[in-house]
């Protein structure tokens, strides 16, 4: 009954880059749109200028989210965790910990 799954290799796994890069894509434009929008409020006075810089943000959003994707396309040996958010690898020691070693 159980059928043998083929595991596709990470560098391989196109669907897992798309719903990454989709995902950061959506992010990043919601994230600079919404910063242009406070920026319009804050400086500007003309419905002009604040959609404008509403504008400029979802722009700078998508063309960063554009690269970033590009760059895990292009490379035959990334993977979609290189769009992810970096992890913190630094571990501390507790006196708890110090002391079982020991």
């Amino acid at each position: 009954m159980a059928e043998k799954k083929d595991s596709v290799p990470p560098e391989y796994d196109v669907n897992a880059k798309w719903d990454a890069c989709l995902d950061l894509t959506v992010r990043r434009f919601v994230y600079s749109s919404l910063g242009g929008a406070f920026a319009g409020l804050l400086f500007f006075r003309s419905p002009v200028t604040r959609w404008a810089s509403i504008a400029l943000g979802a722009g700078i959003g998508i063309g960063s989210a554009y690269s970033d994707c590009s760059r895990a396309f292009d490379s035959p040996s990334s993977s979609s965790a290189n769009l992810a958010a970096p992890k913190n690898n630094i571990t501390e020691t507790s006196p708890v910990s110090q002391a079982a070693d020991e």
